[in-house]
């Protein structure tokens, strides 16, 4: 199993530790509910550095991550990042990922330059699938052990973090990066994608130098109410905003359209791996879709338990479910048929041997 190069920090705060996508991982601090509430109203920080980053350089780099990734990159400007995935040969998912636009100081004339962000539990898996089909002039780097990173998220993430950097983070809007010192570390790269929804900025550096970071963030934290946070947390923030997880959500034989992710899905950019049965799923029209659903009892639907209708007859299964913090209630997300996938639509999580009701729900659960 591996670590993270902040596992002795965690060990010291006292951290539910478990093992999560191959690292030891803190799991919660001092409780899940707390720590979500802290992101919700103030900040939080979260050790993520078991995601894989990517280099991908070259004079076809572009045409490279056109063919492998469902979103159009050609939209991209140099400090700009977008969420896609990649699909498989029958229209699946591979995983989903953040592709980065990066400065071409480093580069040749007329070469590009892209880091791809991807899960950590993938992070093999996509490497042997982005070499697999590599045929185009560029350059692939793995650079996912010698990076660390944070994130601090929640409203009070930018007042915490602008005394430790000259870089003015009020221009970093959604979904831009750009690269400068925090707190003494150079080359750090200050992003706003974020996976609470409660805003905030993801902190790329050397991870022999990401334990600095996480200390001066912690210390400057502490009069906003900062508090680290772990994948409990990130995991009941997330849902929240009915954002998927691969390996629930997401996975190889799911496709992106019922998943929701048409909007990552530009089958007019051209031809990319996936693209054909993409096309003819959507064609044929879906025969599924991811929904959200609220529950009127106080149990909680966890990832696996069937989903029947009114007839008893099983329909979907769940892929994610936990109780809200913020709504005091019991979410959750799976598949059901098309045709179910309308709000109000009442279904039935069967949990052992009870059967709950439920009612389909717009996404997000949470509007801030």
């Amino acid at each position: 199993m591996k670590s993270t190069p902040l596992r002795s920090r965690h060990e010291e705060l006292g951290a539910k530790m478990a093992e999560f996508a191959g690292f030891y991982m803190p799991i919660s601090y001092s409780g899940i509910k707390e720590e979500h509430q802290a992101v919700r109203t103030r900040a939080g920080i979260f050790d993520v550095s078991h995601m894989g980053e990517f280099i991908v350089r070259g004079r076809e780099a572009l045409d490279f991550i056109q063919h492998v990734t469902s979103n159009d990159a050609s939209k991209l400007a140099i400090g700009q990042a977008q969420y896609s995935c990649f699909p498989n040969a029958e229209g699946g998912i591979v995983d989903d990922l953040l592709v980065y636009r990066l400065a071409e100081d480093n580069c040749s004339a007329g070469e590009r330059a892209y880091m791809l962000v991807v899960n950590g539990a993938n992070l093999d898996k996509d490497w042997r699938w982005l070499f697999e089909h590599n045929t185009f002039d560029t350059r692939l780097l793995n650079i996912s052990d010698q990076t660390g990173l944070i994130a601090v998220q929640g409203p009070a993430a930018a007042a915490i973090l602008q005394p430790l950097t000259s870089v003015d983070l009020s221009a970093i809007s959604y979904y831009t990066f750009t690269k400068g010192q925090v707190a003494g570390v150079d080359n750090v790269i200050i992003s706003a994608t974020g996976y609470t929804g409660s805003g905030g900025f993801e902190l790329y550096a050397d991870a022999e130098h990401i334990g600095l970071l996480w200390d001066a963030v912690m210390a400057a934290g502490k009069d906003h109410g900062l508090l680290p946070a772990g994948l409990g947390a990130r995991d009941t923030l997330r849902l929240e905003m009915g954002y998927c997880l691969y390996g629930n959500d997401l996975t190889d034989s799911t496709n992106p359209l019922e998943a929701g992710l048409g909007w990552i899905t530009k089958l007019g950019k051209g031809d990319f791996v996936g693209k054909a049965p993409i096309v003819a799923q959507k064609t044929a029209e879906l025969q599924r879709r991811l929904v959200g659903f609220t529950l009127a009892e106080r149990r909680v639907p966890r990832h696996g338990y069937p989903i029947e209708n009114a007839a008893g007859e099983v329909i979907g299964e769940v892929t994610s479910g936990t109780q809200s913090p913020s709504l005091d209630l019991p979410i959750g997300m799976g598949y059901v048929p098309a045709e179910m996938r309308e709000p109000g639509t009442e279904i039935f999580v069967v949990a052992g041997k009870k059967r709950l009701a439920a009612t389909v729900c717009k996404i997000p659960f949470l509007s801030l």
